[in-house]
């Protein structure tokens, strides 16, 4: 699988609306029949930074990169960023989250 995470900062005047800025496109993103997760998160140490966990099947991350909705988004979300993105972009063994083995719940 491919195992991305990116981190986005945006410009303060976009902080508070960058999730309805990238809604359609985490829909669209996460309809996709090669999409595992399309999950968005906030930085608790910069409230301007938010952090993109997403995965994609072998066959499912070229197909993404080439959507509309992908094209669109990268003309689009520029506007909203204070700096160009950070990315760490894998392919990865496995199929989804495994347990930690180091903590264990019963």
């Amino acid at each position: 699988m491919y195992f991305i995470v990116v981190k986005f900062e945006t410009r303060p005047e976009w902080t508070d609306r960058w999730m309805d800025l990238v809604a359609d496109f985490t829909a669209a993103t996460r309809a996709e029949p090669g999409n595992l997760w399309f999950e968005w998160s906030r930085s608790v140490e910069n409230p301007a930074e938010f952090v993109l966990v997403e995965a994609f099947t072998d066959d499912g991350a070229g197909p993404h990169v080439n959507s509309a909705h992908f094209k669109k988004a990268t003309r689009e979300l520029g506007q909203a960023l204070a700096s160009t993105p950070r990315i760490v972009s894998r392919q990865v063994d496995g199929e989804g989250w495994d347990e930690m083995g180091e903590i264990s719940v019963d």
